[in-house]
């Protein structure tokens, strides 16, 4: 079973485009990561304040570990969070149905 995520970030007004650098910063870096399987952020083409991401994790361990990694402290929690106006996200185990 992988650890999946799912988020929602809507960035201030204002902020859209500050906050799209910064998810452009850490893509490569999360695909990178040794816990990650999948790491997709995707833009509203009806509201560009708008993110999604879907992210999938080898377990719990590699989603924490993201969580700590350089470059979320910096692009993440550093630069983007802070421009949003809510933040939301979901926790969910991959499943195979008998």
């Amino acid at each position: 079973m992988a650890f999946v995520v799912t988020a929602v970030w809507t960035a201030q007004a204002g902020a859209e485009d500050e906050v799209a650098a910064a998810v452009a910063q850490l893509v490569e870096p999360s695909r990178a990561e040794p816990g990650n399987l999948f790491y997709q952020p995707h833009r509203d083409p009806e509201d560009p304040r708008r993110f999604f991401f879907y992210e999938q994790y080898a377990d719990r361990a590699g989603y924490e570990a993201h969580g700590s990694s350089e470059h979320f402290q910096k692009w993440g929690f550093g630069t983007a969070i802070p421009l949003l106006e809510s933040r939301e996200r979901w926790f969910y185990e991959t499943w195979e149905p008998a």
